[in-house]
């Protein structure tokens, strides 16, 4: 059954889906494109809320989805008490059927607004910051449990997580990485724009610069990598707050590793790519990984958060924070053009099992029309249902 048919869809009469974010330059603002890109093809009225530079970034409203500005950051400030009102404001004029925040800062705006509509929240990211900000942020994971009719989360340790904090109904439903568009350019064209000669391997990575990604590992392991012969050449495409830092680091150690900026061409880059590297402190099921293994790029990622499930067999998993555990896992696949190929094929094989955007939006379409007023019970778990977890 597609997205566009069944009672579920049929029903979008009942009101308008509520999608709401904070800010976000990564996974969280394309996860919400693609969901009001799927959700108005299957007859969803959708009307995305966030900050105007996340809509300017994402560009919510070609996907034929409204927008309206709610200023959340990605941090918790004062601002907070104006971005409730702002939803609340939003929420007044609008008949919402469901409101489906993303995030746990924007689920504790949602929450904190009281709508009339049931609130929805996808835990995307685990809390991994200590001191005061963690604490707070501790603190968020609790009302925003507690406070939500529906709690999903995009990997088993988060709706584990969830759940301990007392959310009343949680589930797992995985997110799927948007399919990547074909590629513009031949794989020599990439590589050159990067002056790889023939027999030089290339090692990308794709995610925000932020310090839960440890890009300071993979640039230590890159700095051992110079003395090969011939040397990789590293690169890294992404923004955010740890660019500095991270310029400083690779400056100092000297390590061939280019820092690209925020890319539009990832499919490009993967083409050109011979091995991927992931080196986060956790994820859920992180795009880019996603993006590797349906390309048939070999993958060395950190056996963190959902990402063992995500792979299986495969990836090369390796501890985190560990420079020589991805030193040698590099160097092992470096060494080995036929692991290499077989590698890339089981990751391929792999991504063949994951649910498609298609079905996930499917997923969500029969949980709103399970939130309705009047709706018998639970839909059943199938094609168009709600993925099952924990309840």
């Amino acid at each position: 059954m597609s997205a566009r048919s069944g009672p579920a869809a049929a029903d979008h009469r009942r009101g308008t889906v509520v999608l709401l974010l904070a800010s976000s330059t990564g996974g969280v603002g394309q996860h919400v494109r693609a969901l009001a890109r799927g959700l108005t093809a299957a007859g969803e009225p959708v009307l995305v809320c966030g900050p105007a530079a996340t809509q300017d970034q994402f560009d919510f409203a070609a996907t034929g989805a409204r927008f309206r500005p709610v200023e959340i950051p990605a941090s918790p400030t004062p601002a907070d008490v104006r971005a409730v009102a702002a939803l609340r404001r939003v929420l007044a004029a609008e008949r919402a059927a469901v409101v489906h925040a993303h995030g746990l800062r924007a689920g504790l705006v949602a929450v904190l607004a009281r709508p009339a509509a049931p609130v929805v929240v996808t835990w995307h990211n685990a809390v991994l910051a200590g001191g005061l900000r963690g604490g707070l942020s501790r603190l968020a994971e609790r009302i925003v449990a507690r406070g939500a009719r529906v709690t999903l989360g995009a990997s088993a340790d988060l709706v584990e997580r969830a759940g301990a904090l007392g959310a009343a109904d949680v589930r797992l439903a995985p997110v799927a990485a948007p399919e990547l568009p074909a590629p513009r350019r031949r794989r020599a064209a990439v590589r050159a724009e990067f002056a790889v000669a023939a027999d030089q391997p290339l090692i990308l990575s794709v995610g925000r610069l932020h310090p839960q990604k440890r890009y300071d590992v993979l640039v230590d392991a890159a700095a051992r990598w110079r003395e090969r012969v011939p040397p990789p050449v590293v690169v890294i495409a992404g923004s955010g707050p740890a660019y500095l830092p991270l310029a400083a680091r690779v400056s100092a150690a000297r390590a061939p590793v280019t820092l690209l900026g925020h890319r539009t061409d990832v499919a490009d880059l993967l083409t050109g790519a011979d091995l991927a590297v992931v080196t986060s402190d956790w994820e859920a099921r992180q795009l880019f990984a996603q993006e590797a293994l349906r390309a048939g790029v070999p993958l060395v990622a950190t056996a963190v958060g959902g990402l063992p499930e995500l792979v299986g067999d495969g990836a090369v998993l390796v501890s985190p924070g560990d420079v020589d555990a991805v030193d040698t896992a590099v160097r092992v696949l470096l060494d080995d053009p036929a692991g290499r190929v077989e590698l890339g094929r089981r990751g391929a094989a792999r991504a063949a099992t994951w649910p498609t955007e298609a079905e996930t939006v499917g997923q969500l379409v029969a949980l709103y029309a399970e939130l309705a007023p009047g709706h018998a019970g639970p839909a059943t778990p199938g094609a168009d249902a709600p993925s099952t977890g924990r309840r």
